[in-house]
């Protein structure tokens, strides 16, 4: 089996456009940065070379490790399993608390660790014995054809693929991108304008789009929200929130909740206390959605999948660790019979557990 393409450079990318001035205008997010000649954009990685789009960072990687699937967060997409994660250098969005800047700020696309075809990485995956592979760390959009390219290649080996995305992405690439996925998660950053403006430079109403979008499609979908002291964590924004994710997108999207620790430029912000996001919990139990979670804190309630119908407990979590299963081969509860939304193995739960496992793949 050969990949679509092989990690050449440079790569010429998709989405973009020369205008009347001789500049290069990118179409892939709602940016549409126009540079001249030897300009980058602001994600940083795609570049005006010889009035061409370049995508600096085809086939080159910041990093591969081998983690539990609970970690991306998801919860209803093959539980208890590893993913192969990696991600790339840059981002499209400015979040002034992103808690992995080193990799998304980067501005040292040079200096990036791995190199790797996609062809490379599936058998890697395949080879570490991970079900899926996830495109992570920084924002896979700004890597979107290296990211397409890989899933084809994955999806040969019959291995998944997962998006874990800020959702930042143009109407036109937006069905392309995510057909290639098999399950995303969605960081909701926020509620309002005005805070996807001041606090991430993106827009609130792009990301509801894709969002929208999404839940159109047969990708998995779950989403999560860092939830930042006295910037997003009011009652009326989360409970506005959770009202627009049951009438939008449906009662069974998994919502969740996560705690923000100092980062980035916003180490001045406390951390998030563990009843800011109990509250939350109950706020998305309020408004109807029927798979709420909290990430970051130890709190059993808050990582256990509960039955919409009975409200047994069907998945117990420990962290990232399956202490007990019962959702029967068909996707049901055992007690009552309700469906359990998800993508789930009839053959039951894997049982990766929690360890983390870095890896190094040859560049051929």
């Amino acid at each position: 089996m050969t990949s679509p393409r092989a990690a050449t450079r440079p790569y010429v990318g998709r989405w973009w456009d020369t205008i009347d001035d001789g500049r290069v205008q990118c179409n892939l997010c709602p940016r549409h940065c126009r540079m001249n000649e030897g300009q980058r954009g602001f994600c940083f990685v795609r570049m005006n070379t010889g009035g061409q789009l370049i995508l600096d960072t085809y086939g080159r990687s910041s990093g591969f490790c081998v983690d539990p699937i609970e970690k991306k967060p998801l919860n209803h997409f093959l539980p208890g399993t590893s993913v192969l994660s990696f991600g790339t250098a840059g981002c499209n969005l400015g979040c002034k608390f992103c808690q992995n800047w080193d990799i998304s700020k980067s501005r040292e696309t040079d200096t990036l660790a791995d190199a790797a075809s996609p062809g490379a990485i599936a058998d890697t995956a395949v080879g570490a014995g991970a079900t899926s592979v996830a495109f992570t760390y920084n924002d896979p959009v700004i890597f979107a054809e290296y990211a397409i390219d890989v899933a084809a290649a994955c999806h040969e080996r019959g291995v998944r693929t997962v998006a874990v995305t800020a959702g930042y992405i143009e109407a036109e690439p937006r069905p392309e991108f995510f057909a290639a996925m098999d399950a995303v998660n969605v960081d909701l950053k926020g509620f309002t304008e005005e805070f996807y403006r001041t606090v991430t430079g993106a827009e609130l109403e792009v990301v509801k789009d894709t969002l929208r979008h999404l839940a159109t499609t047969d990708t998995w979908l779950e989403i999560t929200t860092l939830l930042i002291p006295g910037r997003n964590d009011s009652d009326a924004e989360i409970a506005a929130m959770c009202e627009w994710v049951v009438s939008e997108l449906g009662p069974d999207v998994p919502h969740h909740f996560s705690a923000f620790h100092p980062d980035h430029r916003m180490r001045d912000v406390e951390r998030t206390p563990e009843l800011t996001l109990r509250r939350a919990l109950q706020h998305a139990r309020d408004a109807g959605e029927r798979y709420a979670y909290t990430g970051n804190i130890h709190d059993k309630d808050g990582d256990t999948t509960y039955c919409a119908g009975c409200q047994s407990p069907l998945i117990v979590r420990d962290w990232y660790r399956m202490v007990d299963f019962h959702v029967t081969p068909d996707g049901t509860c055992p007690i009552c019979g309700a469906a359990v939304p998800g993508v789930f193995d009839p053959a039951g739960p894997g049982d990766f557990g929690p360890r983390r496992i870095p890896l190094r793949i040859a560049p051929r």
